[in-house]
């Protein structure tokens, strides 16, 4: 900004006249109500039309700190007030001005130890230009006046009464199922005529159910999930929201690569938001004072049912918590689980089986007698090829039970929508076209000696990193395309047909059994969803 000066001051030649070097500090918040006279434009007209009124020396530079959409109520929410108690310890700023108190405080308590401590701490000039008007050069007495504690007392209680008058509202809007989010969850979006209505986002939605679907049909783990999107080159939640011109931040988003994790996975595959139940309420801020958020228990959320369509259906998200809680780890490096994985316990100690390879056979045995004790429970082993002959046999005299109609053998289809694949490819061949013309660009510049060697070469090689990142999701893209053509053309059979049970799948033991167990000696008991245990015998 331009310098301001006031030549017409006059000083008496003893006391050196003082550089300025101002900031102004504006401030609105949500608890302003949209007032037009706290606005941003009015408050900064306000300073600068006043602001030569005030000084009587030299103002050398002036200095804006804007803090929009901030509460008052505490000091470390308010980036620009850090800034500016930074910029006054580094000296390069003496004089803070502010339209009043309460656009610089809401909070009794940090007012005074900012105008009674770090005032004087760095010699610094304070203006407040409204009443209750204050210049700490001119009179530094005036910050301990009954005046300016009194008006810090009101400005509190504004903040504390807005704050009640908000949390009331928002509870009401919970109650009744309307959302209050700033963003909707991934795979959702708000309604454009009901901002507390939310819609399904399809493009995001297809990957939401694509995770179920690996997850509880095809068997593969949270981290293998992970894997398999991030091969496909899909965004993760924060990356898509961003992509979408979403102004989306939280405390970990400089942390966030744009990559799929399994804690994501697990978080999607948790959330009751899918089936159209409305979740609030999670997290809730401890006081108007103190904004940091903690989590809350369980009987203290807000769940309302049927508030918006949902994505997947009941009986896949009731499956999918059901084999969460079952001990489903795997290797690292594997990304599917093993057929019969959650599914197998010890029949004298409960305890989930253990899996393990020797020679050419996998065996399963009982973790707390290889694990912790001989003595507290017997091996209780079983050859996995025979365990799944035993099962299979056990399924086909269930399945010969039940009624299958026609639409239970239809072909089952690929849950990624070949629709969103080939535009997934679409997408990043652009983004191979844009690298490929910056790489020439570059090349270009170089042949002209319009950049150096050593940046050429540093260019070049992270955008050829980056490049040949693209050209290995284009691969795997077009390889999940070339699959779905495939299986237009000769679609994959059901695992039984005609009550004829053809092979095991994962997605038919989570359909139909509960819980296997192992007896010492060979003996199977199968549990199956709904019923009574099915009893038969290892031959």
């Amino acid at each position: 900004m331009a310098r301001i000066r006031r030549s017409s001051t006059e000083w008496d030649g003893v006391r050196q006249k003082p550089v300025w070097y101002v900031g102004l500090y504006i401030r609105l918040s949500r608890e302003d109500g949209g007032e037009e006279s706290e606005s941003i434009t009015n408050q900064r007209k306000i300073l600068l039309e006043q602001l030569p009124n005030y000084l009587e020396g030299d103002c050398d530079r002036v200095e804006e700190y804007i803090d929009d959409g901030r509460t008052g109520t505490s000091d470390d929410t308010r980036p620009a007030f850090l800034r500016l108690v930074a910029d006054v310890k580094r000296g390069k700023i003496n004089c803070i001005v502010t339209k009043n108190l309460s656009r610089a405080f809401r909070n009794s308590a940090n007012q005074g130890k900012f105008l009674e401590e770090f005032i004087p701490l760095y010699h610094t000039r304070f203006i407040s230009l409204y009443e209750p008007h204050m210049d700490t050069y001119l009179n530094p007495e005036v910050v301990h006046s009954l005046e300016v504690s009194i008006t810090g007392f009101l400005n509190e209680q504004y903040a504390y009464k807005t704050s009640v008058d908000v949390r009331r509202t928002f509870e009401t809007k919970r109650k009744k199922g309307e959302f209050i989010g700033a963003f909707a969850p991934y795979g959702l979006r708000k309604s454009p005529e009901n901002r507390n209505r939310l819609l399904i986002d399809e493009e995001a939605a297809q990957v939401v159910r694509t995770i179920f679907h690996w997850f509880v049909h095809e068997g593969m783990s949270k981290n293998g999930i992970a894997k398999r999107l991030n091969t496909l080159g899909i965004p993760n939640p924060t990356a898509y929201k961003r992509q979408k011109g979403l102004l989306y931040c939280n405390p970990q988003s400089h942390q966030n690569d744009g990559l799929w994790s399994g804690k994501t996975i697990c978080s999607i595959l948790l959330n009751e938001m899918y089936i159209g139940t409305m979740v609030q309420g999670r997290q809730k801020v401890i006081s108007y004072k103190v904004h940091d958020r903690i989590a809350t228990q369980e009987k203290d959320w807000y769940m309302v049912p049927q508030t918006h369509d949902a994505i997947v259906d009941p009986d896949t998200f009731q499956k999918a918590q059901m084999l969460h809680r079952r001990d489903t780890r795997t290797a690292p490096e594997k990304t599917t689980l093993p057929l019969f994985s959650g599914f197998l316990y010890c029949a004298d100690c409960k305890k989930a089986m253990t899996r393990k390879r020797a020679k050419q056979f996998v065996y399963y045995h009982c973790s707390t007698y290889e694990r912790k004790s001989k003595t507290a429970c017997t091996r209780h082993t079983i050859r996995e090829d025979v365990l799944e002959q035993a099962v299979w046999k056990v399924l086909q005299v269930q399945l010969a039970h039940l009624d299958l109609s026609p639409a239970e053998e239809k072909p089952q289809t690929l849950p990624m929508a070949h629709t969103q694949t080939e535009h997934l490819l679409s997408v990043q061949k652009k983004e191979q076209e844009k690298y490929t013309a910056v790489l020439d660009r570059l090349y270009v510049d170089w042949c002209a000696g319009e950049v150096s060697q050593t940046v050429y070469e540093r260019r070049k090689a992270k955008l050829e990193g980056q490049l040949a990142h693209i050209q290995q999701v284009i691969a795997h893209l077009e390889q999940e395309v070339a699959e779905q053509n495939q299986t237009a053309v000769t679609p994959q059979k059901c695992c039984f047909q005609n009550g004829t049970l053809c092979h095991l799948e994962r997605g038919l033991l989570v359909a139909l059994i509960h819980a296997i167990e192992v007896h010492e000696g060979g003996g199977l008991t199968v549990q199956f969803n709904g019923t009574d245990p099915f009893l038969g015998n290892r031959e």
